[in-house]
Parts: C-alpha cells; structure tokens; sequence
C-alpha cells in the first residue's frame, strides 16, 4: 500500500532516504531549507555522488512520486509519516553532538500537525534524544497525543547506501505504541517481505544501537592499526596476522586491514559524542576506550607522513609526492575527515609538492585544499614523483599497472596505505614498495 512520507533534510541521508522511498511505491516530498539544494534535486541533480541514486532520482522526479518543498506546512498538509534525516555534526569546541538541527524539524514541523502523524527520526543521537523530542513534540502539535515519534536509525555505507536502505540487513523499529510500529511496518512491507530482519526496541535502545554499532566498527579498525604499531616494531606482518585471526569466526576478517584508519562524517564524529554522552550519564569510565580508539586513528595519519619522509631520505622539503585518492573511502567523493587529505595536507607543510588524483572527489578536494595540486589522472599524479602514496582504495587504483607506472615517476617508491595493492606485482615491476604495519625487510617492504 502506497503511503504519503516527507523526508527532512535532503543531504546524504535525506536525499538518499528519499528517492528510495519512492523506488518502494510510496508518495514522497523531499524538504529542506535551502532553496537551491531543493531547487538541484527538482531538476534532478544529486549534489553528491552515490552509486545508482541519480538514475532512481530522475526516474522519480519525472513519474512524479517524487517531489521537493521548502514549506514545513506543505509537508504537515501532505504526510503521514515525516522522516526526520537532518545531520548531527560535532558541536564547536565539543567532543558531543550538536542537535540544533534535529530540534529544529520538530519546531518547524510539530505547529503544523493538525492531523495524526509519524514523526520518525533517522539521525544519529546521544541516547535520550528521542524522549526529550517527543515531549516536545506534544508541547507543540495541534494534534496533540496522534503526532507521536518513534525512531528508526540509519545503518548507510557511502557506496552502497542505495542498496543498505532498500535490501538492509536488519530494520530497528524505536516505538512506543502498536500503531506506531505497524505504520512503519507498512512503510518498509517490502524490504521486510523481502526477509529483513525486524527489531523492535524502546526509544533508548534504538538510539544507542546505531552508536554501538559505530563504536565496535571504529574499535576494530583501530584494533587492527594497533597491531600494525605493534608488528612494525616486532619485524611481524599485520595483513598475515590478520588472515590468521581473520579465520576465527568469533572474530571474522572484515574490517582487519591495517593502514591509514577510518573517517568521514560519522565515525569520528559519532565515537566521539558516544564517549561525550557517557560522561554526562555519569559512566564515562564504561566508554574511556574510544579516546585511545580515536587515538589510534589519528597516529595512523602521523605515522604515514613519517614513513612517506623516511622514503625520500629523512626530509620532505621539495620533494614531489604523488597522492592516489580524496576521498574518505571508495564508491564517495565524501571527503570529510579524509585521511587520504589530511596526510596530504600534511606533507604539504611539510615543504613537499604534493599532487592528488581521485575519481570522484577531485571537485571537493580542490575547494577544501587548494594549496595541493590537482591531477586528471593516477598516472598524473605519479609524473615525477619522489614518492607515491596510495590511500583511498578504489578499484581502479588496485588495478594499475605498475611497470607502465614506473617510468613516469622520479624513483619508483610507493607507500600503501591502505593494504590493498599487490606487493609482489609492484616490486616485480621495479618499484620500491611500503606498507602500514609490516617492517623493513619483509616481503614487498623495500625502503
């Protein structure tokens, strides 16, 4: 049964959220403040990349099912269920959350609810979020005791969000009533026909689900890195010491590749204000780890820019340094929080020219670091370069040829930092090559 939803918020959740709501059979009208992010989208225009959404977006947009607005009452008249998909980024000079933009749907929408709504939040919360916005909500809606709330976190990998929201591997329901929980039911009737789990929860639970899940994913990627540190110094290979503990089951292997750790909009920032909420609970000491979990992080970052000096001879002043991706990950040309920037960036104040390529994020890159030069291709990237660095893995990057490569460079030196190159196949092809978490002298480490 077709629903009519709003989604709030047409960032990258919202936007993302939105068109595939549409693709599931519902009505749907996208809103947002800003008048030329609403008017992009109308046109058909995601102003992000994301596999696969530009093609649902249009598809949607001309059928009609979709639309974008930027009047909260427009949205209260058309919704049944309003998703609220606003971000929570890291509050200035605080490690916790700043929710003004999440308090900012319900004061903006809650006046306009004259009839029984849904008011269902997406975005990532400190616990208790949910109980105080629905008592607010109360406050504010006409409609008094038939707005209710009920939460329902977003579990989106950039790369493949389309797919995560459309065949997830599990629906968390945060609900309070019967009714609120069958209305979501509705809404998601396919994805969960289809055999996705359901979980439903309290507000409290849901909430912490999607930080929990963020903190454990955050500890073993930072888990990992530390035995990098450790195998470093030991003269031990972490990418075979991951295999081998990898093979557990109680442990699995994804996730257990060493290099220049995590970023992005959510886990630094989310790990963070997970921490900060435990401290206002009064159990801090519960949640002290992800301090030194984000300090791993950050020590993978520093030790690149050390191992890319240590290759051109102690110094990188005026050395050129050839940098292979942007972006925080593949499959985005997100690039906040981006490791593979913020070595780059680095190095460069640390006297080097440094050239970076990606193959979707060259547009943001530029504008956040126009102090780095910007190439048109990998191959561009290592012309002349004293060093490489490879630190976004995309798929194209595995698949270079390392002997065409090789003499475009001015020493043929290459630092992996993201373990994904194949060490035997560049140092067959005469390249001097380095990765995080494997010292000197074993195989494919060459300084």
């Amino acid at each position: 049964m077709s629903l009519r939803l709003t989604v709030i918020g047409t960032g990258y959740l919202g936007a993302t959220h939105a068109v595939c709501m549409a693709e599931l059979g519902h009505e749907v009208l996208g809103v947002d403040v800003d008048p030329e992010k609403i008017a992009a989208l109308r046109a058909g225009r995601v102003p992000f990349y994301e596999p696969e959404l530009a093609g649902l977006l249009a598809k949607h947009t001309a059928s009609g099912r979709l639309r974008f607005t930027t009047s909260y009452e427009e949205a209260a008249d058309f919704g049944q269920v309003h998703f609220s998909c606003v971000g929570t980024p890291q509050r200035p000079g605080s490690d916790a959350a700043d929710l003004r933009y999440v308090d900012a749907v319900v004061e903006a929408l809650g006046p306009h609810l004259r009839k029984p709504a849904l008011v269902v939040g997406k975005s990532t919360v400190p616990v208790g979020t949910a109980d105080r916005l629905a008592r607010r909500l109360a406050e504010l809606a006409p409609a008094g005791a038939a707005a209710e709330l009920a939460w329902n976190p977003e579990f989106l990998r950039e790369g493949f969000a389309v797919r995560d929201t459309l065949r997830p591997d599990r629906l968390v329901l945060g609900v309070r009533s019967a009714a609120a929980e069958s209305l979501l039911r509705e809404v998601y009737a396919p994805v969960i026909a289809a055999g996705t789990p359901v979980i439903t929860a309290d507000f409290a639970t849901a909430e912490l689900v999607k930080t929990a899940a963020n903190a454990f994913l955050a500890t073993k990627i930072s888990f990992i890195n530390a035995m990098a540190e450790l195998c470093e110094a030991a003269d031990a290979d972490v990418s075979v010491l991951a295999r081998a503990i990898g093979h557990d089951e109680r442990i699995g292997a994804r996730f257990l590749r060493a290099g220049v750790g995590f970023g992005g909009g959510c886990l630094p920032k989310d790990i963070r204000a997970f921490a900060a909420r435990a401290e206002e609970l009064g159990t801090g000491r519960s949640l002290a780890f992800l301090r030194e979990v984000d300090a791993i992080n950050t020590r993978r970052r520093e030790r690149a820019v050390d191992l890319a000096r240590e290759l051109c001879g102690g110094s990188l002043q005026g050395k050129r340094v050839g940098v292979l991706g942007a972006a925080f990950k593949p499959d985005s040309d997100d690039i906040r929080d981006s490791p593979a920037l913020d070595i780059a960036a680095r190095i460069h104040l640390d006297g080097a020219d440094v050239t970076v390529h990606d193959p979707k994020a060259m547009d943001n890159a530029r504008k956040s670091h126009p102090q780095l030069g910007h190439a048109l291709s990998a191959a561009d990237a290592v012309r002349d370069a004293d060093v490489v660095l490879h630190l976004t893995e995309w798929s194209e990057y595995r698949d270079l040829d390392p002997a065409r490569l090789r003499p475009l460079a001015r020493h043929a030196r290459i630092l992996d930092g993201r373990g994904a190159l194949d060490a035997a196949r560049w140092t067959a092809a005469g390249w001097s090559f380095h990765a995080l978490g494997r010292a000197t002298g074993t195989p494919g480490n060459t300084l």
